[in-house]
C-alpha cells in the first residue's frame, strides 16, 4: 500500500502523523510512505531523520493582522496545489492522510482534484479554519475529542482519539531514578513545551525555591532555548532542572504541570495522570485553553490560566490536585477522554476507505 501523509508546524500535528505511520507499518512491513510538509518548519528536519521519503512544499498561513498580504499568501497556496500535484501524480498513493497544520490544504486539495481517497484527522476540541474547510470534501473525518463532532459533517465523522495516546501506553516506562528521586514521595513533571517558554521561563525561575521542604520531587523541563536561564537559580535537593526529557517519564509520574496541546492531552488521558493544565495564550483561536476546558469541565485537570501564574497560586493548587478525594475523582474522570487503541481505530478507517468499503 501507497500512503501520501501531510502534517506540519508543531510537534502536536507531526506525532500523531508518526503514529498513524508506525501503525501502518505495524500491519504492512512494505507499505510506502511520502511526507508532505513545510519548507521551514520543524518536520522538515525530523521526518527525513526517520529515513520517510520527504517533499517540502513552500506554505504560510493566513496573515490576520494585514489581509493585504494574504495576496502573497494565495499565490504561495495556489502554487503549493500544484506541486502536490505533480508529485502525487508521480507516487500515486492509495490514499492520503491530512493530520493538521496549513501545509495539509494544499496537499488535500491536490488530492481531491485527482480523485484520490482522502482522511484528515483533527487533533483540537475546537477545529481550526483549514480542517472546516476540507471536511467538505475529503472522504472521512477522524477527531480527538466527542465534543468535535458536532463541527463536522455527520455521516463521514468518527472519534477515534488521538493516535499519540496508543504510542505513549506502548512506550517503556521511564523510571523517576533516572533523575535521582525515589518512590517514597510524589514525583511530578512540569513541562512548558519541548522549546520552552519565553514568558513562563522568569515564573519559574521565581517558582523553584519555593518547593524547597515539599513532601513531593519535582522535574522542571526548561526548554531546549531556555535551559542557561536557570544556571543561577538556587535549586531545593527535591528538585532537577533538565533541557529536556521523554515522554516516558509521564508513566511513572503522580502528576504533570503542562501546557495543553493535543499531544499533551492525548499522552495525558491514556496514562490516566492527573494535571494542572498552563493553556498557552498564543495559539491560534485559543485551542489550548479549549482542549484543556473540555478536561476541566468534567473534573479530569485542573487549569490555571498563565496570566494567573505564580508560586502562591501554583502551590496551592499542587496541594489540592493531591487531595485524595480529587486526585482519585481526576483519575476516575479522565476515563472518559481516554482511547487507548487511536492509532489502531484510525488505521481501519484508512483501510476501509483502501479497500472502498464506504
Amino acid at each position: 500500500m501507497k500512503i501520501a501523509i501531510t502534517a506540519g508546524g508543531t510537534g502536536g500535528h507531526i506525532f500523531p502523523a508518526l503514529a498513524i505511520i508506525n501503525k501502518i507499518k505495524s500491519h504492512d512491513k512494505n507499505s510506502k510512505f511520502l511526507y508532505f510538509g513545510t519548507t521551514d518548519r520543524m518536520e522538515k528536519d525530523i521526518i527525513p531523520e526517520k529515513g520517510i521519503p520527504y517533499i517540502g512544499i513552500q506554505m504560510k498561513g493566513l496573515n490576520r493582522k494585514n489581509i493585504l498580504k494574504n495576496i502573497t499568501v494565495l499565490k504561495i497556496y495556489l502554487a503549493a496545489i500544484k506541486k502536490a500535484e505533480v508529485e502525487l501524480k508521480k507516487f500515486k498513493p492509495d490514499i492520503v492522510i491530512g493530520v493538521g497544520g496549513y501545509i495539509t490544504a494544499p496537499v488535500l486539495v491536490a488530492a481531491n482534484h485527482l480523485g484520490i481517497k482522502t482522511i484528515i484527522h483533527e487533533q483540537n476540541s475546537i477545529p481550526g479554519v483549514s480542517n472546516k474547510l476540507l471536511s467538505h470534501f475529503v472522504n472521512k473525518i477522524c477527531v480527538s475529542f466527542k465534543e468535535s463532532e458536532a463541527y463536522f459533517p455527520k455521516k463521514k465523522t468518527i472519534y477515534t482519539g488521538n493516535p499519540r495516546s496508543e504510542e505513549i501506553l506502548s512506550m517503556e516506562k521511564g523510571k523517576r531514578e533516572d533523575f535521582g528521586f525515589n518512590h517514597k514521595s510524589k514525583f511530578i513533571i512540569l513541562v512548558m513545551g519541548s522549546l520552552g517558554s519565553l514568558t513562563m521561563t522568569k515564573k519559574m525561575k521565581e517558582l523553584i525555591p519555593s518547593f524547597k521542604d515539599k513532601d513531593y520531587q519535582v522535574l522542571v523541563v526548561t526548554g531546549k532555548n531556555y535551559y542557561g536561564d536557570y544556571k543561577d537559580v538556587k535549586t531545593p535537593t527535591n528538585v532537577k532542572i533538565v533541557p529536556f526529557y521523554d515522554a516516558k517519564y509521564m508513566k511513572d509520574a503522580d502528576l504533570i504541570i503542562t501546557r495543553s496541546g493535543a499531544s499533551t492531552i492525548a499522552e495525558v488521558t491514556a496514562l490516566l495522570l492527573p494535571s494542572i493544565m498552563i493553556p498557552s495564550p498564543y495559539v491560534t483561536h485559543n485551542h489550548q485553553y479549549k482542549n484543556a476546558k473540555a478536561l476541566e469541565d468534567k473534573k479530569a485537570c485542573k487549569i490555571l490560566e498563565e496570566k494567573d501564574f505564580c508560586k502562591e497560586n501554583l502551590l496551592s493548587l499542587i496541594d489540592e490536585c493531591f487531595k485524595k478525594e480529587v486526585y482519585n475523582e481526576m483519575r476516575k474522570n479522565l476515563k472518559e477522554f481516554s482511547c487507548p487503541n487511536s492509532a489502531e481505530a484510525i488505521y481501519k478507517e484508512i483501510m476501509r476507505l483502501v479497500r472502498n468499503e464506504e
